[in-house]
């Protein structure tokens, strides 16, 4: 039986991996880069063992150091997770030539399905070798890996070349394997996925469908199961197809087979992941069952029931994601001061409070799953967990995730892939609560007392405080009274540093306030930022000044730009890689470079000067 498990990965997989394991008795490794070294997933392993450097490509995915480091710790398994080297096969080898089990499908399977374009051919489908305008759209893809890295669509041929290179260089720093392929784009499909299981005695499950059509930059946001609305004869369809594509490879362990479903109702293969998915909460919560004890169950030689288990009710998982949806995905960096979750839902995360969200790997806070007996009762119960949620820090994607959970045309299950380009902008913002600033002034001042909190009961004149919310700037003004405090006719109940109470308009308001450092103060879902009472000149940059949007790394400049080169708006200048991801940034107007700050493998704060580009 296996004792001692190594994960070969970091965050939020590892540390689910390692729940199971500690359940199991099993004792747990983990790998770390130098970023990672007080990350979560490092402080939660029984031991831990160093990968020198901070990239993926210095770390993760060096096959040799991780398979040195399980030697070196003791471990007689490793687990891959997910993303990395979960679908290498050299990897799984290596792995099994040191003597170690290998928690994971055969190698011969991985080699045969983890590349989409030999997958392709294993299920009889070409890619398309030659792009004429008559194959438009298109959807570039990398071969290895997934999670909508290495991946575009290309609707004009003249930006084919340019979006295969960018293409290539994503999928190389995500998965070390620069192969890409073409295929056909189809428009509003749904995304539906098999679960599938198999021992090493024959036995191949298929553990129902998965929707996961809410997608940003072709990586899943919103995932459920079951997949809503399909037709039985579809369901059987695809999960005959997915149980014939493990039987052919001689799968072993855990696998999803993706299709498109067309707007016609036919299914397109799309792929074979031969990895647990992100996504599997989804099916647990809905048959009942741990996939990780059943991946090690397989690993140790042991049968399945010759049946799975019976499904019961719907389950929703939505991503949190340290990102701005509002300005084109921006990933955003810094301190994680607070997440919590309302109980009844589940939390899978690689981050606790006071961890800092740095710049090397996805911007993946955690996942938040609901189950329910019926779909309605599990979209309203995540919405409503996400809504009430706690989360203090970098700018995140909830808002994006509460609206589209409560959109019309995804409760009434009529989504596809095309969701977002659709509605992103109706659901990217939240509206903010007018009396929030209100609520952080009055904890501000309580804390501020030097008479440990207690109100003095004086008449005094008008206080000012200024708060930034959004976009917009918020002045609050409020007095003490004989009778306690007023402002703008709300009547205030209580106060303490954490929490206000007013009234307004006859209705009693909670509001819980918590502030991090001088400015930053969160006021239950707002976020503001308090103000000096008399600000100083703001610090003027030039017209057409290019800052970064994000820290990060200089991948590349476009071919030939040099100070003095003349541009149009919307050129391409240069190409930053944040959190697995390249980020294009363009020129703002037409005009003339006068100003070029950034060179290839340069490392880049948040708002640096990159570039000037003065205005014809």
């Amino acid at each position: 039986m296996i004792s001692t498990v190594l994960v070969a990965n970091r965050g939020e997989i590892a540390c689910r991996v390692f729940r199971t394991c500690r359940e199991l008795g099993i004792r747990t490794v983990a790998v770390h880069s130098d970023a990672d070294e007080h990350a979560l997933h490092t402080r939660l392993a029984d031991a831990a063992v160093r990968l020198p450097g901070s990239s993926p490509q210095e770390t993760y995915l060096r096959g040799e150091s991780i398979v040195k480091a399980a030697v070196a710790a003791g471990a007689d398994a490793v687990h891959p997770g997910y993303g990395f080297l979960s679908e290498n096969a050299d990897f799984a080898r290596a792995v099994l030539a040191a003597g170690l089990v290998w928690i994971g499908p055969p190698p011969e399977a991985i080699e045969a399905m983890a590349s989409k374009t030999r997958a392709k051919e294993l299920m009889g489908i070409p890619s398309l070798e030659h792009v004429t305008e008559n194959d438009l759209p298109v959807l570039v893809k990398a071969a290895a890996g997934g999670g909508g890295r290495g991946m575009r669509v290309v609707r004009q041929l003249a930006d084919l070349d340019a979006e295969l290179t960018a293409a290539r260089a994503e999928a190389t720093s995500a998965f070390g394997d620069g192969e890409v392929f073409v295929e056909p784009y189809v428009e509003g499909g749904r995304h539906v996925e098999v679960q599938i299981l198999a021992d090493t005695h024959g036995t191949v499950w298929a553990l129902g469908t998965r929707d996961c059509s809410l997608q940003r930059r072709h990586q899943k946001v919103i995932e459920e199961s079951p997949a809503p609305g399909l037709a039985n004869q579809l369901v059987e369809e695809i999960s005959e197809l997915a149980v014939r594509a493990a039987r052919a490879v001689a799968y072993e362990g855990a696998g999803t087979v993706e299709f498109l479903i067309s707007p016609d109702n036919r299914a397109h293969f799309l792929e074979m992941n031969t990895r647990l998915q992100v996504e599997h909460p989804v099916t647990e919560a809905v048959f009942g069952i741990d996939l990780v004890a059943l991946q090690l169950r397989v690993a140790e030689g042991e049968p399945l029931d010759s049946n799975p288990p019976h499904p019961h009710g719907h389950a929703v998982e939505a991503r949190l994601y340290a990102e701005d949806p509002a300005t084109d995905w921006t990933p955003q960096t810094g301190t994680l001061h607070r997440l919590a979750v309302p109980n009844g839902v589940r939390l899978d995360t690689g981050y606790t409070d006071g961890d800092e969200i740095g710049v090397h790997y996805d911007p993946m806070l955690a996942k938040v799953v609901a189950h329910a007996p019926t779909r309605a009762e599990a979209v309203r119960k995540l919405a409503g967990a996400l809504d009430r949620a706690t989360i203090h820090g970098p700018v995140t994607n909830r808002a994006l995730l509460v609206n589209s959970l409560r959109h019309k045309e995804f409760t009434t299950a009529r989504m596809d892939t095309g969701f977002y380009d659709r509605h992103l902008q109706d659901l990217i913002h939240q509206a903010p609560d007018p009396h929030a600033p209100l609520a952080a002034a009055l904890a501000d001042t309580h804390a501020r007392s030097r008479f440990g909190g207690a109100w003095r009961n004086v008449p005094s004149q008008p206080q000012l405080k200024r708060y930034a919310m959004g976009d917009t700037e918020h002045e609050v003004r409020y007095r003490h009274t004989r009778t306690g405090l007023t402002a703008d006719g709300v009547r205030v109940l209580h106060v303490d540093a954490g929490r206000v109470v007013l009234e307004v308009d006859g209705v009693q308001r909670k509001f819980e306030v918590a502030r991090y450092g001088t400015d930053q103060v969160y006021v239950n879902a707002t976020t503001l930022t308090a103000l000096p009472r008399f600000p100083d000149p703001a610090t003027q940059l030039a017209p057409g000044s290019l800052l970064a949007p994000m820290p990060g790394t200089v991948v590349r400049l476009a071919d030939g730009l040099t100070v003095g080169a003349a541009v149009k708006a919307g050129d391409p200048l240069l190409w930053l890689e944040a959190m697995k991801m390249e980020h294009r940034i363009t020129a703002p107007v037409t005009g003339r470079l006068t100003a070029l700050n950034a060179v290839p493998g340069q490392q880049v704060r948040l708002a640096a000067l990159l570039a000037v580009v003065q205005p014809d």
